[in-house]
């Protein structure tokens, strides 16, 4: 086999494999490069986020310094294709974002973002009242939001025109994977049974798409309740966080739950036409795994366990992951292999 031109796996089409990949094709443009994966674009559960940047500020890598860097290239990444024309295709768009608080000050703030976001400030009294309800605490921020259901086609056309595969097909074991020279394991929840990785859970989330095109800014509450709108008008309610819960099925009663706390936030959403409720399982991990290992003799990059994060760190995660494949097929030591 010609050596320039090495054949490399990812499993996993969601937002982190796809990003991998493109990541990959830029940086090793001579590579046979195959995303293989049995669920795509809708079925993913990077479909069901709401995709605003916003990480949770439990999130975290291996280190605080790690962390803060997928935060920061992924946040980059995201500015740079918001720069061009490309932005609405790509699903990504800017806006303003409110988080209130009744109870607590510290819980308005995000030590991950404030450094990084044009603008993030303790709102003011006439900002309290944008929302109905009793509020005492507030912070006002700029960011922006990634829709996986036009960011997820958006990179799978490109990554096909620059000669990408796509194979439907469910990858049980990496034993299966013996021709291909490097492995990139981004198969969310999956790589719980491809690694018996035990450490990772799912977090049950269950979101409310209600067609809101007035919606222009992002709001949070307390008990995870939040509303994002959608660059087609479509906005994301929400929501729930259920640990270690494999039930894909709406449930009604955090449906009416989602509804009378976001309506409470917002009341004009009372007359919101409700496009569909959708379940996704977040694949929990702590810390997110971005490693390489070796595997019945085979090099496999993991890269999953981003959690309800996956969306906004992609990016970064999958820098990391596509340097640490590239070292591996320059024959460079890794030290976890």
């Amino acid at each position: 086999m010609d050596k320039s031109s090495p054949k490399v796996a990812v499993v996993g089409a969601g937002i982190i494999g796809m990003t991998v990949a493109k990541i990959l094709q830029e940086n090793l443009g001579k590579a046979q490069i195959s995303v293989i994966a049995d669920k795509f674009h809708d079925d993913t559960v990077s479909c069901v986020a709401a995709g605003i940047f916003r990480p949770g500020t439990s999130f975290r890598g291996p280190t605080k310094e790690i962390t803060k860097k997928w935060i920061d290239d992924s946040w980059n990444y995201f500015q740079d294709i918001l720069k061009t024309s490309e932005a609405p295709d790509a699903g990504i768009m800017a806006f303003d974002a409110y988080i209130f608080s009744k109870e607590n000050y510290h819980v308005t703030r995000n030590h991950l973002i404030e450094d990084i976001v044009p603008i993030y400030r303790p709102v003011n009294d006439d900002e309290l009242k944008l929302v109905s309800g009793d509020w005492k605490y507030g912070s006002y921020f700029s960011t922006l939001k990634v829709g996986s259901e036009k960011h997820l086609p958006w990179i799978e056309k490109k990554f096909k025109a620059n000669g990408g595969k796509i194979l439907h097909k469910k990858v049980d074991s990496f034993a299966s994977l013996s021709d291909y020279d490097l492995i990139f394991n981004c198969a969310g929840l999956g790589a719980k049974y491809l690694c018996q990785d035990y450490d990772l859970v799912p977090i049950r989330g269950q979101v409310i798409k209600a067609r809101a095109p007035w919606l222009k800014a992002a709001f949070y509450g307390d008990y995870d309740t939040y509303i994002v709108p959608g660059l087609d008008g479509v906005a994301t309610l929400g929501g729930v966080r259920q640990y270690d819960s494999y039930n894909l099925e709406v449930c009604k009663y955090d449906t009416a739950s989602i509804m009378e706390r976001c309506c409470g936030l917002l009341p004009a959403l009372k007359a919101a036409e409700v496009v569909t409720v959708r379940v996704g399982l977040r694949p929990h991990r702590v810390p997110t795994r971005v490693e390489a290992e070796l595997v019945g003799g085979q090099k496999v990059v993991h890269c999953y366990g981003h959690g309800g994060y996956g969306v906004m760190c992609a990016p970064g995660t999958g820098m990391q992951a596509v340097q640490i494949g590239l070292d591996l097929l320059r024959g460079k030591t890794v030290s976890k292999l």
